[in-house]
């Protein structure tokens, strides 16, 4: 016991650290300043603020390593840095629980098919609805012209510009609600089209998340005025 108190009652003189304040913190902080003079203290050495102070135990081995104070600018950096990579682990984290559900919902080639076609069935039946619709439109269309034709440079009846009217806007709504038809038969064939190209590299062996997120390929433009394609039979 007395040979203990003699070797912290050296060691704090050697430190120059009162002995009192050795007694009260037991943690001696120590530093070279920017000047190359070695420092002292009870508790952390303003001086050496921008430096690793070593902090060691009331009998001179090392507790720890005081690492040095950040600015409140160095902080937000590295606050930013931390919440970027906490990002970006989410990231990884939920590819790889995407591809994993992905490989659990397609077994093989022929169920991914299964669910294409199972998509594109409702799509296509309201299709195909859609363009009985205008050959219904355009066969009422005919006996209308006809009559415009027998009203040749007379002023048509208001009854029958009301018809004519109304069939040009059925019509028009018509091949719009083709059109966004169209559009979604496009989409879901990209969708599954990306979905199997990555399943086979995922059958084939690559790790789930390796390879990022699914990336569907955008439509290629499109003239606004670009009538629908009717499905052929």
């Amino acid at each position: 016991m007395m040979n203990r108190s003699r070797h912290a009652f050296v060691l704090a003189c050697v430190l120059q650290v009162p002995g009192a304040a050795l007694a009260a913190s037991g943690e001696i902080y120590t530093c070279v300043d920017a000047r190359g003079n070695r420092l002292t203290s009870d508790r952390p050495i303003p001086e050496c603020n921008d430096r690793d102070q070593r902090v060691l135990n009331r009998d001179g081995s090392l507790k720890s390593v005081r690492p040095p104070t950040q600015t409140a600018e160095e902080r937000s950096q590295a606050e930013a840095r931390e919440r970027q990579a906490a990002e970006v682990r989410l990231a990884q984290a939920e590819n790889v629980r995407r591809d994993r559900n992905l490989m659990q919902r397609y077994r093989d080639e022929a169920a991914h098919q299964k669910a294409r076609q199972d998509a594109l069935a409702n799509v296509r039946q309201a299709n195909e609805r859609t363009w009985a619709r205008f050959d219904e439109l355009v066969k009422e269309r005919k006996p209308l012209n006809d009559e415009v034709e027998f009203y040749a440079n007379r002023t048509l009846p208001i009854s029958l510009k009301a018809k004519l009217e109304a069939n040009d806007a059925s019509l028009s709504a018509v091949m719009e609600a083709a059109k966004v038809q169209q559009s979604e038969i496009e989409r879901l064939n990209r969708q599954y089209n990306a979905e199997l190209e990555r399943l086979k590299r995922l059958w084939a062996g690559t790790p789930p998340g390796s390879m990022g997120p699914l990336v569907v390929p955008a439509a290629p433009p499109a003239s606004a005025n670009e009538a629908p394609v009717r499905p052929s039979r």
